[in-house]
Formats: structure tokens, sequence, C-alpha cells
């Protein structure tokens, strides 16, 4: 299937390829026809005038013809020079682009270099020489393959897109499958844990160990419901940020290394927002630990809450090694990371946890190299 895949895409840009090259080569035919029609229709003109020099000199009347020939080229630009009254006269050219010598010479040279000029004789006398260039039809179909190509190009960038755009919504519904399937596979285990705890209350086990067993299966529990929730739209409730952030935390302090200090700096009084308590405790987790990383295991993790009339504000803040400002947005793309062992998804999972589903906003507060960085999210409170 995917060497199918592969083969169509091949075969749909030699089609395109050759397609875009047998456009441009008719262009150019077509082009070349047209500056060869240009050529004989000057050529006729040039004859007409010859004609019209010559019975003039003769004090012949002229023709009709002649004159019709003469009088009919309102289209091709062109500068006749006249060697014996060393006289220049023009042609449906702007008057402003041959008032100055310069600009004269110049635009003799561009019709030099477009077409070789006429030349007027009366046998072995020069009588006189035709400088023209294209018509403005030619000159407009002289662009033509320029838009042509920008034109296939834009075609193909949005294909390209819409092809990349497909991939990516095709992994991540791969991902959230998994994700509900791990869901799904660790349910199992869960639950024995769950009754290899009771049957430990029945022996003389310290109550203690067993009581920090049961945090850490209701931390799997939770983990577990935050891999179902991944590829859904998950319920939002009016709860406490305090408190949620404060359990969060404590959980957090408890199982870290103590080489880790902690400080918590939040209101006590509660501050009510919508929200999900396991993805935001999700998000949470996940700034921390990235904020661990960034300290090498060492150093000060300080969580603090502050609010205005609109928003609560919680801000992270580790002593690691820092952020760039380059870096500001780009450590919440997919795929991110500046550890050795990593995917890069904690950071764009947690802003997609907090700007998609809470509506709310996540970002680098500040950050200097090598002395720290604080994360901040916002919240809205007026719930």
């Amino acid at each position: 299937m995917l060497q199918k895949k592969t083969f169509s895409r091949w075969a749909f840009i030699i089609a395109s390829v050759f397609i875009v090259g047998l456009i441009l080569w008719n262009t150019y035919i077509f082009f070349n026809q047209l500056k060869e029609n240009e050529r004989a229709k000057m050529e006729i003109w040039a004859a007409a005038y010859n004609d019209f020099l010559q019975k003039n000199s003769l004090d012949t009347p002229v023709g009709d013809v002649i004159l019709t020939i003469i009088q009919g080229n309102v289209t091709t630009p062109m500068i006749l020079y006249t060697h014996k009254e060393d006289i220049y006269s023009d042609r449906n050219i702007d008057p402003n682009d041959i008032n100055t010598r310069d600009k004269k010479e110049k635009l003799i040279k561009q019709f030099s270099s477009e077409y070789t000029p006429i030349e007027i004789r009366n046998e072995n006398n020069l009588l006189a020489t035709i400088y023209y260039g294209n018509s403005p039809v030619i000159n407009k179909l002289k662009y033509y393959p320029a838009f042509l190509i920008l034109i296939i190009f834009l075609f193909i960038l949005a294909v390209y897109l819409f092809y990349k755009t497909s991939k990516s919504a095709e992994q991540n519904r791969l991902w959230a499958g998994m994700a509900k399937e791990t869901a799904h596979q660790i349910g199992t285990p869960l639950s024995s844990l769950v009754g290899w705890t009771e049957i430990l209350k029945t022996e003389n086990v310290n109550p203690e160990y067993i009581t920090e067993m049961e945090k850490d299966i209701s931390r799997l529990e939770k983990i577990t419901d935050r891999f179902s929730k991944i590829g859904s739209v998950p319920k939002l409730e009016k709860h406490d940020l305090v408190e949620e952030t404060k359990t969060t935390f404590e959980y957090l302090q408890k199982r870290s290394s103590k080489l880790i200090e902690f400080q918590l700096d939040i209101p006590e009084t509660p501050i009510y927002v919508q929200m999900n308590p396991q993805l935001y405790s999700w998000t949470i987790e996940n700034l921390v630990k990235n904020g661990i990383d960034a300290m090498r295991g060492k150093g000060k993790i300080s969580i603090s809450i502050a609010q205005n009339s609109r928003f609560a504000y919680v801000h992270i803040s580790d002593t690691g090694k820092g952020l760039t400002k380059s870096e500001f947005r780009r450590i919440f793309t997919p795929g991110h990371t500046t550890k050795k062992r990593g995917w890069g998804l904690g950071l764009s999972l947690a802003k997609r946890i907090i700007e998609e589903y809470h509506k709310g906003k996540i970002r680098v507060s500040k950050s200097v190299p090598n002395e720290g960085t604080t994360m901040e999210i916002a919240l809205k409170t007026n719930v």
C-alpha cells in the first residue's frame, strides 16, 4: 500500500513537471512566432516608407495602399532616424520616455537588443534606420511564463500543505488511539494493584507504606484518565485553582529529589475557575518536570498564584539554564526538545490543554540564560 502511494505521488510530480514543461515550450514557440510576425510587419512598413520617400523625392503622388500601411501601424514602438537630415522621429512611444537624449539613446539600445534595426536604402545610399521594439501584446506575453510558474508553484505549495496537514491529522489520530489503548491496557494491572493493597492491609505491614502505595495508585488512575481523554473534548467544571495547584505541588514535592527546593506562594482564599482537574494537574506536572530537567536535578522550583479582575495567573519558576528569546515560542512546537532523550511533547500538550481546552493562555513570562525561567498560565476567573 505504501509503495502504491509513493508511486502515485511520483507519477503526479512527473506528470506535473511534464505538463508545465509542455506549456512553457508552447509559450516559447508562440512568443517567437509573434516576434517573427512583428519583424515581417515592420519590413512591410519599411518597404512602404521607402516607397513613400522615393515618390516624394520624384513628386509622384503616394498611393493609398502605402499611406494605409504607414498609418496603420499603431502598436509597434519605433524610432526613425533620417541620416541626411540627421533627424529622429518616433511613433507609438510615450513622449516622457524619449524627452531627453539619454532616454532616447537608452531606448534605441533596448530596441536594438530586441530586433535588428531595419535600414532603408536607395541603391547604395542609406536613407534611414528604423529602431523598433516589442509591441504591448508581446511585452505582456513575455511575462506570462513567470506568472504561470508562480501559479504552478502556489498550486504545488497548496497541495504540499494539504498533504502535510492530512498527514499531521492522521498522526494525531494515531497518537490519540495509542493513548486510549495505553489507558485501557494500564487499567488491568491497576485493578490488580488495588486488590493487592487490600490484601496487604490484612497483613502486618506498616500503614504508612500502604497509604503511599494508595497515593501512587490514585496517581496512576489519574494518568490513565488523562490518556483516555486525549482526542476528545474534556468536561470543564468549577474548581478551586488554589486547592488543585496545592494538591499537585505536594504530590510532586514528596516524589522529587531532596536536592530540589520547593516553594509555594498561594492565596488563602479560593479562586474558582472552569477546569478539568486531571488535565490541569498534568500541565503543572509537565512544567515542574521541565524545570527540574533544566536545573539538572538540583535547584529551586517556585509556584505562585495571583489574580486580577479577569484572570488568575499561575507562575512556575525554576533556577535552570534558561532560554533565549528565540526559544520562547519554539519550545511549544511538537517535537522541539533540548534533552538528549524525550519526544518534545510535554509543553505542546500543556499548550493544547490550557489554550484549546481551557481557553486560557500559557507563555514564557521571563527567562534569563543561566539564571532560570518563569512560565505563566492564565485562566479566566469570571465563572
